[in-house]
C-alpha cells in the first residue's frame, strides 16, 4: 500500500537503489522504491545450517536451480537469495549459454555481494578514448574521486595505499592482515615477479548473524535511508514500462505489476531513477520503447540493449606446503575468513599487462588458508588451499545483445533474450592470464591441482567435475556476475543513450544509473563505481526537482 506521493520513483534496492534512496533522502526528498522481490526478515534472508544445504539439494532435485550452482556464492549463502530461473525465465541461444544471477528480494544482489571496492582508474578512463574500444566514457576520474571517498568512508571498508596508478587508493578504516600462507606466498612472488601484491579492499566478514551485512544496502545506504523517514518500499512489485507524458520528452510515470495477483497499476513521479540490475533495466527500457508502445520511448542512437559486457574470468585452485613451525601463528591469523578484504589482489592493470594479442586489462584476485576444510576432507594433509581468479576487461561489442522475444511470461511481461559470445580478443586475454596464474603459483612454491585433487567429497566430485570455473576455457558470459553495458553513457545522443549525468536524452527524467550505464566494463569489480555513478548522478538531479 502506497501511504504518501511520492518525488522520486526509484527502481530496485540493491546496491545502486540503495545509494540513490540515501542520497535523495539526505536531501529531504520522498521516495518510493519498487522491488520485484520480496521484504525478507534478517533471519530468513541469511538462513542457517542445515537448513541451507537442504534448500540447495532440493533446488537441484527439482530443477528450480540450474545455473546458480556454477557460482561460489551460491555455496555459502543462503540459497533463498539466488531466483528462481523457471519464475524469472530469460532465453539465450542454443550455441552461447548466458548464466544469469537475479536476486529478487529487498536489497538485490548486495545480499550476495562478495564486497570488494575497487576505484576504476585514470588509465580506465582515458584509454576509452583508443578506436579500439568503440564507446568511450563522457567523464574522468575526477568526476567520481569525491564520490568514491565518501562511500567509502560511509562504508568503513578495508584496505591499505598502495600508491599503484593502475588502482587509485581509497579511504579505509585498516587492512585485513593476511594469513600466515598469504604472507610467505607475497614475499616469494615479491621476490621472483615483478607483479603488486596487495590486501584486497572492501568489507571484512559478516559475523553478527542479528544484523543485516555491512555490505549489503540493507545494513548501509537504504537502511539509512528508511530511518531517516523519507522512504518507503514497494516490494512485490515489478516495474513493467514507463508512461510518457504526450511531448514524449520527459516521463509521469510507469506500470508495476503486483506480484501476488497480477494486477497492473500506474505510479507517477517526477523523477524515475533505474537501479534495479543491467539487464533488468534494459528489460525495462526495451519495454518502454515505441516499437511495443505508441507514444513509447524514443532512442535515437538506437543502441539500446547493445554492447552488453561481463567481466571474462579463469580460476585455478593450488596447494602450497605448511611449515609446522607456523602453526601457533597461522592459528591466531586465520580467525579471518575469506571475505572482499580478507583476501589479496594482484591487479595488473591495462598499462602494466604483458599484452600479446589482446586489448584490455585484468586483475587477479586470491587467498590461501581462508576456507581450510577438516583434514579427513583433504587428500593432502600437509598442504594450504589457495585460489587465483583471473578477471578481465571485455571490450564493447555490438553483437553482443539483450532484445526481448514475442515470449511473455506468466503476466505477460515480454522475457528477455541475451545473446552474448566471447570474441577472440577474450579467449586471448584468458590464455594469458591462466599462463600468469600458474607463473605466480610455481613462483610462490604452489602446486595447480583440479580441485578434485584437492578435496575428498566422493557425493560432489559429479558438480566439481562440471564446475565451469575450473575449466582451461573461460565460463559462458555471466557467471562473474559483473554485467554493464546496454545504454551507454555518452556525449552526444547519437553515440550513447544516456548523457553525461546518466538522463535518457529524449526524456531527461529518467536516469539509468547501474550497470546498464557503463560504455566500457574496464577490469575492476564495479560495484563501487556504480555507486559514485548513482551518487553523482542523483545529486545532479537534486538541483533539477528544487529549482
Amino acid at each position: 500500500m502506497i501511504h504518501k506521493p511520492y518525488e522520486v520513483i526509484i527502481v530496485g534496492s540493491g546496491a545502486t537503489g540503495g545509494m540513490a534512496a540515501l542520497t535523495m533522502a539526505k536531501a529531504g526528498i520522498r521516495v518510493l522504491v519498487i522491488e520485484r522481490g520480496p521484504e525478507l526478515e534478517i533471519k530468513k534472508a541469511i538462513g542457517e545450517e542445515p537448513c541451507n544445504s537442504m534448500r540447495r539439494v532440493l533446488g537441484l532435485a527439482t530443477g528450480k536451480y540450474q545455473s546458480q550452482p556454477q557460482h561460489p556464492g551460491f555455496w555459502k549463502s543462503n540459497p533463498l537469495l539466488y531466483a528462481d530461473k523457471k519464475a524469472n525465465p530469460y532465453s539465450f541461444p542454443s550455441n552461447a549459454p548466458f548464466i544469469w544471477t537475479q536476486g529478487n528480494q529487498v536489497g538485490g544482489r548486495s545480499l550476495t555481494w562478495g564486497g570488494i571496492t575497487l576505484r576504476l582508474g585514470n588509465e580506465d578512463f582515458e584509454s576509452s578514448e583508443d578506436k579500439k574500444y568503440q564507446s568511450k566514457w563522457p567523464i574522468k576520474y575526477n568526476d567520481l574521486e569525491s564520490h568514491y571517498s565518501e562511500i567509502e568512508s560511509f562504508l568503513k571498508v578495508y584496505g591499505n595505499k598502495d600508491g599503484l596508478s593502475q588502482l587509485p587508493d581509497g579511504e579505509y578504516i585498516d587492512k585485513v592482515p593476511f594469513t600466515e600462507s598469504e604472507e610467505r606466498f607475497s614475499s616469494k612472488i615479491k621476490e621472483n615477479l615483478s607483479f603488486p601484491f596487495i590486501h584486497s579492499r572492501g568489507f571484512g566478514p559478516h559475523k553478527d548473524k542479528t544484523k543485516w551485512p555491512r555490505f549489503s544496502s540493507l545494513g548501509s545506504t537504504m537502511g539509512k535511508a528508511i530511518k531517516l523517514g523519507k522512504v518507503e518500499i514497494l516490494s512485490n512489485h515489478i516495474a513493467e514500462k514507463l508512461i510518457l507524458n504526450e511531448d514524449r520528452k520527459s516521463a509521469r510515470g510507469l506500470i508495476v505489476v503486483n506480484q501476488k495477483d497480477g494486477k497492473r497499476k500506474k505510479i507517477e513521479g517526477k523523477l524515475i531513477i533505474l537501479c534495479s540490475s543491467t539487464i533488468q533495466t534494459i528489460r525495462f527500457l526495451l519495454s518502454s520503447e515505441e516499437k511495443y508502445n505508441p507514444n513509447g520511448l524514443i532512442d535515437p542512437s538506437k543502441l539500446l540493449g547493445m554492447n552488453l559486457m561481463d567481466h571474462v574470468s579463469t580460476c585455478r585452485f593450488f596447494t602450497v606446503p605448511h611449515d609446522e613451525k607456523f602453526n601457533d601463528i597461522s592459528n591466531q591469523k586465520n580467525t579471518q575468513t575469506l571475505s572482499g578484504a580478507g583476501s589479496f589482489f594482484i591487479p595488473i592493470g591495462r598499462e602494466h599487462s604483458n599484452k600479446k594479442n589482446f586489448v584490455g586489462g585484468y586483475g587477479i584476485w586470491g587467498g590461501i588458508d581462508r576456507f581450510e576444510p577438516p583434514d579427513f576432507l583433504k587428500k593432502n594433509k600437509n598442504t594450504k588451499i589457495g585460489f587465483l581468479i583471473g578477471h578481465g576487461e571485455v571490450i564493447p561489442n555490438k553483437k553482443n545483445t539483450i532484445t526481448l522475444t514475442n515470449k511473455t511470461d506468466q503476466f505477460d511481461i515480454h522475457i528477455p533474450h541475451i545473446s552474448f559470445i566471447w570474441r577472440e580478443n577474450e579467449k586471448n586475454m584468458v590464455s594469458e592470464m591462466n599462463r600468469v596464474i600458474e607463473l605466480i603459483i610455481n613462483s610462490g612454491d604452489g602446486t595447480v591441482l583440479p580441485i578434485n585433487n584437492i578435496l575428498n567429497i566422493p557425493f560432489a566430485k559429479k558438480i566439481l567435475a562440471n564446475s565451469v570455473a575450473i575449466q582451461d576455457e573461460a565460463p559462458p558470459p555471466g557467471y562473474y556476475i559483473h554485467e554493464v553495458g546496454g545504454a551507454p553513457m555518452g556525449s552526444s545522443k547519437e553515440n550513447s543513450v544516456v548523457d553525461n549525468w546518466n538522463r535518457l536524452w529524449e526524456c531527461k527524467n529518467v536516469l539509468v544509473v547501474d550497470g546498464a550505464c557503463w560504455p566500457n566494463s574496464s577490469w575492476q569489480s564495479p560495484t563501487l563505481t556504480m555507486m559514485a555513478i548513482t551518487k553523482r548522478a542523483c545529486e545532479k538531479a537534486i538541483n533539477s526537482l528544487k529549482g
